[in-house]
C-alpha cells in the first residue's frame, strides 16, 4: 500500500509533480494555495485539500516541500499550526532550494522528535516537471532515501544520491552558481559586443555550435534572438537567494568565492532595478541598459 503524500507549494514546478504523483496512484493531499486553478485541476483528479500545514501533517506519512527556500520551510514546520505540533513521525522531503547549513539544522531539531527530513532539490524547468523527468539531488540517511525514492520517481528522470542531509541543496547551489555564472558572463560579453558593434545574431554565430554551446546556453539565447520569455522561467529575485545562499556557505567553510561574489552582484544590480521578477535571459537586457547599449535592434537601451 502507497504512503499518504502531502504536498506544499503547487506553483509552477509544484503543480506538475504533484499531478505525475497522482497519476501513478499515490493519495495526495496539498495545501491551500492561491493559484486556485492548480489545485482544482489536481483535486478533479483524486487530491484532497487541506487549509494548513497541520493538518497536512495529520492526513500524511511523507510531506513534500516545493517553496521557496529555508525561511518558508521552517515557518511551515514550526508554531501552532506548523507540521512538529501534531507530534508524529513523518518523513519531510525538501524540494526546495534552501541554505544547506539551515537544512542540516532543521534535521537535527526534527530527529528529536521523531521526523526524519531529506534534502531533494530540483533541476529542470516546469515543463519537465509536468512530463515526470526532473532531475533530483537527494541527500539524507540511506534508509530515508531509500524509503523517498519511489516517492521521486513519479516526476523524475533521474536521481542522483549525493550524501548525508544538506549535501543535496549543497549541489543544487553548486549547480545554480554554475548557471547563473554563465547567465552573468553571457550578459555582460553581450553588452562588450554591443559596445563594439557585433549585434547578437553576430555573436551566437560563432559560439552555436562550438565547444562553448550547451543546452543553457540556448535556452538563454531563446530569449536573447527571439524575444521568447519563458525559454528559461526562473526569476532573479530567486537567482539573487540562492546566490546569498552561496555566499552563507562560503562563509560557513571559511572558503574565499570572489567569482561567486560577483554573479551575485548582477542579479542584486537586477533586483534592486525592480526587475526581480523577470526571468533570468533579461539579465542581458538589463547589463546592457545600464551600459548604454540595447541588445534589440532599432531600441532604445533597455531599462
Amino acid at each position: 500500500m502507497k504512503e499518504k503524500i502531502g504536498f506544499i507549494g503547487i506553483g509552477a514546478m509544484g503543480a506538475g509533480m504533484a499531478s505525475n504523483l497522482l497519476a501513478k496512484g499515490w493519495p495526495v493531499t496539498v495545501v491551500a494555495h492561491r493559484k486556485r486553478d492548480a489545485v482544482e485541476q489536481l483535486k478533479a483528479h483524486g487530491a484532497l485539500e487541506v487549509a494548513t500545514a497541520r493538518e497536512l501533517a495529520e492526513v500524511s506519512d511523507v510531506i513534500i516541500f516545493c517553496v521557496t527556500g529555508s525561511e518558508q520551510v521552517r515557518q511551515l514546520v514550526s508554531g501552532r499550526d506548523g507540521i512538529i505540533a501534531v507530534g508524529k513521525p513523518l518523513l519531510l522531503i525538501d524540494c526546495s532550494t534552501s541554505n544547506p547549513a539551515e537544512t542540516i539544522k532543521l534535521s537535527e531539531e526534527l530527529a528529536q522528535v521523531g521526523i526524519t527530513l531529506v534534502d531533494a532539490p530540483l533541476a529542470r524547468t516546469p515543463k519537465e516537471a509536468a512530463e515526470g523527468t526532473l532531475d533530483v539531488m537527494v541527500g539524507g540517511a540511506p534508509d530515508a532515501v531509500a524509503r523517498a525514492r519511489p516517492i521521486l520517481e513519479a516526476f523524475s528522470a533521474r536521481i542522483v544520491p549525493t550524501g548525508g542531509v544538506g549535501t543535496g541543496h549543497t549541489m543544487k547551489l553548486l549547480n545554480n552558481f554554475v548557471s547563473m555564472g554563465y547567465s552573468a558572463i553571457y550578459s555582460e560579453a553581450l553588452m562588450l559586443a554591443a559596445k563594439a558593434g557585433l549585434t547578437p545574431q553576430v555573436f551566437d554565430s560563432v559560439l552555436r555550435g562550438s565547444r562553448m554551446d550547451c543546452g543553457f546556453y540556448q535556452a538563454f539565447f531563446e530569449f536573447v534572438l527571439n524575444r521568447n520569455e519563458n525559454a528559461q522561467r526562473f526569476a532573479m529575485v530567486n537567482a539573487l537567494k540562492d546566490m546569498s545562499y552561496l555566499a552563507s556557505f562560503a562563509q560557513s567553510v571559511q572558503a574565499a568565492n570572489p567569482v561567486g561574489a560577483a554573479v551575485r552582484n548582477s542579479f542584486a544590480a537586477a533586483v534592486a532595478s525592480g526587475r526581480g521578477e523577470s526571468f533570468v535571459p533579461a539579465l542581458s537586457d538589463i547589463v546592457a541598459g545600464l551600459n548604454g547599449v540595447s541588445l534589440v535592434p532599432s531600441q532604445e537601451p533597455a531599462k
